[in-house]
This record gives C-alpha cells, sequence and structure tokens, in this order.
C-alpha cells in the first residue's frame, strides 16, 4: 500500500511535477485513442485505461516516474482475444489478469523478472514495433478492417483493397503526421508534435470537408459507471490462459519501463512487487470503467522523466488532465481523423526501432543474434507470448551450451622438476600405470556425458586419478554420469581415486549413490598426493609394479 514517504515526496518540486503531468497528457492524449482504436473497443476505452488505470498504477505502484495507460505490445496480445471472445471477453481478461498481477506481487516474484535476456527484449520491442505498423494499414489507407486475425494477412487484404479504390486523403493524412512527429523530434525533441499534428490534421479535415478522412466518432462525455455486467462465469476457463499472457505481458513491459526510467535519473529506484501490486489494482479496476488491460509505457515514462518529474504527482496530474478532456472536450475530440490516429502509431512504431540497440546485440555473440531474429519473427507471425516463450527457452539453451562448453576433463602431467611433484623414479612409475584427470567447470545435465565417453576410452593403465577439487557445479545428472564411468572402469579392473570432492558435491554424489562407489576401499582422497599414494599402495598390493620398482622390501621378501 502507498507509504506516507510517496505522498512526501510530492510536496518537493510540485511545480515541476504538474507541468511534467500536463506534457505527458499532451502526449498521451492521441497515444490512448490510437491504441483504444487499434484494440478493437474503441478510442473511449483508450482514455477510460488512461484516465483510471494511469491514476491507480501511479497511486499504488513501486515507482515515482511510471506512467501507465493501454500500449502498443498490449494492444497486439487483445486484438486476438476481440476477435475471439469479442469486448466482454477482452475486459473479463483485464480483469482476471488483475488477479493474477497481485498474486505475482503477493509471491515477490517481480524480482525474477530481471532475468529476461536483453536479445528477448530487443527481439519482442522489434517484433511488436512491425505488429503495430501493420496493425495501422487499414486506416492509414482509409479503408474499412478487413477480416482476420493475422496481422499479416490483414494488412495485405488493405492493401488490395486500396488498390481497387485508392482513398489519397487518407494516406495523405496519416503520412503527413507521421512525418511531422519523427522530423519534430529530431528538430525539437522537448515540443509535443504528436498532438500538433493531430491537431493540424483534425482541422485540415474539418476546413476542407474532407468527408474521404472517416473521424473517431461520437465519444461520451464522460467514464461510464463501473459494472461488471461484461462478466461471463462459464467464460473464464477459456480465457486463464490469455489471462496469463495479458498478466505476464503487464509485469515485464512494466518492470522494464520502471527499470528503464531508474537508469535516466540519480536516486530513484522502483520496488518490483509494489509495481506488480500497482498494476494489478489498476487492472482489476479499468475493466470496471470498460477500459482494455494496461501496463506501464516507456514512452510516456520516458517523457515524463525528461520534463522534470520527480513523484507521483506528475502520473497522477495525467491522468486528471485527460480526465478533464473526456469530461469537457469529448465533441471536439471525436472530430480526430482516424488517419490522423494511423499516423501516430506508425511513427510510434518506428521510434520504437532502437538501431543502435539491435545493431550491438546482432554484433555482440552469434547466440544474441539469433535469439533477437527468432524472437522478432515469431512475434510477428506468431503472437507476442508464443514469441517471449520461444526467445527464452532458445537463449537459455544457448547459455546452457555455453555454460557446458566451459566444462574439461584433463589430463595432468606429473612433472618432477615443479616443487611437491614426484622424482624420476616415480614419475615413471606414474606414467607407466597411473593416469590423472583434472575436471574444471561445471558437471550437469548439459555437458555430462562427454565426460563418460572420455573416461571409458582410458586404456593402458591400472589406476584413474580424478582431482575434482575445480569443479564448480554437480547435478544429478553429472552425478550420475560419474558413476556410471566408475563402474565401467572397476568393471575392466581399473582402480579409480578422487581428490578433493568439495562439500557442494556431496550431496547429489551421496544421492546417486555414487559417493559409496568412489570410498570403496577408501578410495577418496582430500589432497591428490595422498591420491598418488594410494594408487601405488594399490598397485603394489595387487602385485602390478614391475619388479625394478618395488621397494626393497618387496624385492628382498620375493627372493
Amino acid at each position: 500500500m502507498p507509504a506516507r514517504g510517496d505522498f512526501a515526496v510530492m510536496g518537493r518540486s510540485p511545480r515541476r511535477d504538474l507541468l511534467a503531468g500536463l506534457t505527458v497528457a499532451i502526449v498521451a492524449l492521441p497515444l490512448a485513442l490510437g491504441f483504444g482504436v487499434s484494440s478493437g473497443l474503441g478510442a473511449e476505452a483508450g482514455l477510460a485505461t488512461a484516465v483510471v488505470a494511469g491514476a491507480l498504477a501511479a497511486l499504488f505502484g513501486g515507482s515515482n516516474l511510471q506512467v501507465s495507460g493501454p500500449t502498443g505490445a498490449m494492444t497486439v496480445v487483445l486484438v486476438p482475444i476481440v476477435a475471439q471472445y469479442g469486448p466482454g471477453g477482452v475486459l473479463t481478461v483485464g480483469l482476471m489478469a488483475g488477479v493474477l498481477l497481485i498474486a505475482l506481487a503477493l509471491m515477490k516474484a517481480g524480482q525474477y523478472m530481471r532475468y529476461v535476456p536483453a536479445p528477448v527484449v530487443e527481439g519482442f520491442t522489434l517484433g511488436i514495433a512491425c505488429v503495430i505498423g501493420l496493425q495501422q494499414i487499414p486506416n492509414a489507407l482509409g479503408v474499412a478492417k478487413p477480416d482476420g486475425e493475422k496481422v499479416l494477412a490483414v494488412a495485405w487484404r488493405a492493401v488490395v483493397e486500396f488498390a481497387r479504390a485508392p482513398n489519397w486523403t487518407a494516406i495523405a493524412l496519416s503520412l503527413g503526421v507521421a512525418a511531422v512527429m519523427l522530423l519534430g523530434a529530431r528538430w525539437r525533441p522537448t515540443v509535443p508534435f504528436s498532438i500538433v499534428a493531430v491537431i493540424a490534421a483534425t482541422a485540415i479535415a474539418q476546413v476542407f470537408h474532407l468527408d474521404a478522412a472517416a473521424p473517431i466518432g461520437e465519444l461520451p462525455s464522460g467514464l461510464p459507471a463501473p459494472s461488471l455486467a461484461f462478466l461471463d462465469l462459464s467464460v473464464l476457463g477459456s480465457l486463464l490462459a490469455p489471462a496469463v499472457a495479458v498478466a505476464a505481458l503487464a509485469a515485464l513491459e512494466s518492470l522494464l519501463s520502471a527499470t528503464v526510467a531508474d537508469g535516466m535519473t540519480v536516486g530513484q529506484k522502483h520496488d518490483p512487487d509494489k509495481e506488480l501490486f500497482g498494476q494489478g489494482v489498476a487492472n482489476l479496476a479499468a475493466p470496471l470503467f470498460g477500459g482494455v488491460p494496461a501496463t506501464a509505457a516507456i514512452a510516456r515514462t520516458a517523457v515524463n522523466v525528461r520534463t522534470g518529474a520527480s513523484s507521483r504527482l506528475a502520473a497522477l496530474t495525467h491522468a486528471a488532465v485527460l480526465a478533464v478532456i473526456v469530461f469537457a472536450a469529448a465533441p471536439l475530440v471525436s472530430k480526430i481523423p482516424l488517419a490522423a490516429l494511423a499516423g501516430v502509431l506508425l511513427a510510434t512504431a518506428i521510434r520504437m526501432v532502437e538501431v543502435g540497440s539491435l545493431r550491438a546485440m546482432a554484433k555482440a555473440t552469434r547466440s544474441d543474434a539469433v535469439v533477437l531474429v527468432l524472437t522478432a519473427a515469431a512475434t510477428l507471425v506468431l503472437d507476442l507470448v508464443y514469441a517471449v516463450i520461444i526467445g527464452l527457452v532458445v537463449a537459455g539453451a544457448l547459455a546452457l551450451k555455453a555454460v557446458a562448453s566451459q566444462a574439461r576433463m584433463d589430463q595432468v602431467d606429473f612433472r618432477p622438476d615443479l616443487p611437491g611433484e614426484h622424482g624420476d623414479e616415480e614419475h615413471a612409475l606414474l606414467a607407466e600405470h597411473i593416469v590423472a584427470y583434472r575436471i574444471d567447470g561445471p558437471v550437469f545435465f548439459a555437458g555430462a556425458h562427454r565426460f563418460l565417453l572420455e573416461l571409458s576410452e582410458v586404456a593402458d593403465v591400472k589406476v584413474v586419478i580424478l582431482r575434482m577439487s575445480r569443479i564448480t557445479t554437480m547435478d544429478a545428472t553429472g552425478a550420475l554420469v560419474l558413476k556410471d564411468a566408475v563402474e565401467k572402469l572397476n568393471r575392466r579392473g581399473i582402480a579409480v581415486m578422487t581428490s578433493g570432492i568439495r562439500p557442494g558435491q556431496r550431496q547429489a554424489l551421496e544421492a546417486v549413490g555414487a559417493l559409496d562407489l568412489l570410498r570403496y576401499e577408501g578410495r577418496e582422497y582430500a589432497t591428490t598426493p595422498e591420491a598418488i599414494a594410494g594408487a601405488r599402495k594399490h598397485l603394489e598390493q595387487a602385485g602390478l609394479l614391475p619388479r625394478r620398482h618395488r621397494p626393497h622390501r618387496i624385492r628382498k621378501a620375493a627372493r
């Protein structure tokens, strides 16, 4: 829950926070309208989300600088849900996602989101940008949105429809708005050119009576009364999977945005679990007012930080300004052409693509490049949830392969010229009868079987010494593989001595029964010299030493 310190910070720089909130509201208005339209629930749903979710996430969230509302990433997930379950299904999914987010917060799961690899984040950001751009094709071309769930197919049908009956007015407005935003951001980054371009496009459409530029349409002059009329308990089971996807996306995007905000400032640090709780409360409330699922918005949060925000007052002001617009300016907002909003989102999609970051990821390692491209392609062809899952699985597999490749098993050369090693006679003895291997790195399921093959191929020796002090980690698979190797060597009459088993390895070795095997006849030693002495003793007792290498007492007894 909000602490006293959260409110105390609001009084430090109220003027800066109020100005930052006003600026963010101006930037957020066309985005809220555009994402509402793109989701399939209409512009009013986007406004309701920005007002309700924006205020509650700011109040209950874990970041002082976060700005929440409808986002492009969430829109990508919602479009197929609308197509399959209708508007009521989307509102139900939002409600369920809110419950799941609160549960994640109570389980303190926020800290685990940091383990998502950067190539996965960059890949699905690139994929989202492509999907958002493709979603705007029908409105940008001024044609009715074709039926279908696959964004590539829908965009292609819209292009074919445009070719049959071109609407040059719509495409001119959308490209004009996008160009003003992109060029204006280079010229004057602090000016909110999105609202300037939208106002200009709306004025042109009204003055010149451009009937081909279809407007948003009538908007309610206020928020609807909270209601659960959309809730259908019979479909909750079928909506669980989409709700999990929405909750996962909301958690990931919100915590990523909060991390970006922390990096842009000095002395700010978000609470990940509290942020999940705030997003959960926001998503519980937004559907009651007809809003779509919400998440923190990186672009709006960045604007908030750059304009000097220092507390939650800025995000609350942003929500309050949008509420005033809903109540006082709904008739004016309803005249905004859909093509102009399409231009806003086209420019937003282009600005989401960080060419420098993509180039850096592609050049880092081949594995990073593969994960990035695969995640982006899966986002475009499948959907965002599958894309993230595929990206995480592939990244995890490649990481395991990289870690497993670090494990080595090297044969040790005993050098008599080094202090603490052995003399010429003993060196010859070791070279003839004993081989020692030093195992470095992790011995676990990803690469343990390599050791079994290497150990099993040992030949022309009587004793194998395994130096295990440099093993960094060992799991049950690694312990089983080691046990199998020892058993195979024993069956061939080769004794196995060990040295330097660390406490962390004993649990896995004991669980699979390998420790008893290694301790057989006292063959476990603390140090390598002790293991070598034990190997000599074993060979002497077995009568396997050449006559010239036996100790004097053994040669005398033989005579």
